[in-house]
């Protein structure tokens, strides 16, 4: 069997087609498929070129097809570093293009190449076999190595972004955790004053307000550095804040907390509404002469958006207000939680005091 051009004829061309590239010596099945299927239409194509019946056109074709195809993807496969992958996987291509016509040849001849030398119209079919599957396969293998190339660059791409996004949420854990150790000595060095306070002026509350104020760290400590801290834990901790204040100046503070049950599951960083209440107290509250009243509550607005708020009844906005390291830690992490669409803003109530209004999204919440 061999491609034999007849006087006058046509020259013939073998259907070369090449698989994308793969990392082993052995194609997959799906490249062989691709192989044998693309074989078959090139022999269709090719058999009124040559003399030789069909069934041997066929196998011809698909023989050089599948030589370069096991060329190309061993090339691949083969570890070194002198020269570029690409360029050994197309002068594998090209070698197999000059060898597999030839065994066929040889193959027909009996491996007499007298004999095959002899026969011009043989002599002719295989330079044209050679230099055409030379040129398709080259072509064939090039366009292989783009397109593994590009899906390269795509993997990268992805992987890429995945690592970028780690480290982001990882940078946003650091300084959620850096603000939240900024904001625990604040507070607890503020309630422990008070309780200096009350201990220096030998007022007797300060026992009871000890006390309690052993009872809260003892609730609240296990929460301070609680990663997945829930809408309910700040409820349980401004409460059990609210009590204590409260004991502390029984005359002039009344307080109501009244947060949906249903978003007590929600998502929510450790004391942010505790540094509200707490502002609220000392700088609403305490500087005034007359009682006050703190009011605390969040409410869903829409499917997405949840509205908490801290209000009180004291001397109302200072100048200052809103320049604290407390607030200012509360807005970045409340982005760094539910992202920039998260507003913190501060407005006056009539006839006096502050009112602090969170609004963020939080589609997901975990019924308690």
């Amino acid at each position: 069997m061999s491609f034999a051009i007849p006087s006058g004829d046509g020259a013939a061309t073998p259907g070369v087609t090449a698989a994308p590239p793969r990392r082993r010596v052995v194609p997959t099945r799906r490249q062989l498929t691709v192989v044998v299927i693309a074989a078959l239409v090139a022999s269709v194509v090719l058999k009124p070129m040559f003399h030789n019946p069909f069934i041997e056109v066929v196998g011809e074709v698909t023989f050089v097809a599948l030589m370069l195809l096991f060329a190309f993807t061993a090339a691949g496969a083969w570890r070194q570093e002198a020269v570029p992958r690409w360029a050994v996987q197309v002068l594998a291509v090209a070698a197999a293009a000059m060898l597999s016509p030839f065994l066929v040849q040889m193959l027909t001849f009996g491996g007499d190449i007298s004999a095959f030398l002899g026969s011009k119209g043989h002599v002719r079919g295989y330079m044209m076999v050679m230099f055409i599957s030379i040129f398709v396969g080259s072509l064939f293998a090039l366009g292989a190595l783009y397109s593994e190339r590009d899906a390269q660059i795509r993997a990268q791409a992805l992987q890429f972004a995945l690592e970028r996004e780690t480290l982001q949420r990882q940078a946003a854990d650091a300084r959620l955790n850096l603000m939240t150790a900024q904001i625990q000595p604040h507070f607890l060095l503020n309630t422990l004053a008070n309780v200096q306070e009350l201990v220096e002026s030998g007022s007797p509350r300060a026992v009871p307000v000890f006390r309690s104020l052993i009872d809260y760290l003892r609730a609240a400590v296990p929460h301070l550095r609680q990663g997945d801290a829930t809408l309910g834990d700040e409820e349980r901790l401004v409460r059990a804040y609210l009590d204590l204040m409260q004991m502390r100046m029984p005359d002039r503070l009344a307080y109501t907390v009244d947060v949906d049950p249903r978003l007590r599951g929600m998502r929510f960083p450790a004391m942010a509404l505790l540094t509200l209440v707490e502002n609220a107290i000392r700088h609403g509250i305490d500087p005034g002469i007359d009682s006050g009243r703190v009011e605390v509550g969040a409410r869903r607005l829409d499917a997405d958006m949840v509205h908490l708020w801290v209000a009180d009844t004291g001397v109302g906005m200072s100048e200052h207000a809103g320049e604290g390291t407390g607030l200012a830690n509360l807005t970045a992490r409340l982005r760094a939680s539910f992202g920039d669409d998260a507003r913190l803003d501060l407005s006056e109530e009539i006839p006096h005091g502050l009112r602090a209004d969170i609004r963020v999204k939080a589609p997901d919440v975990t019924v308690q």
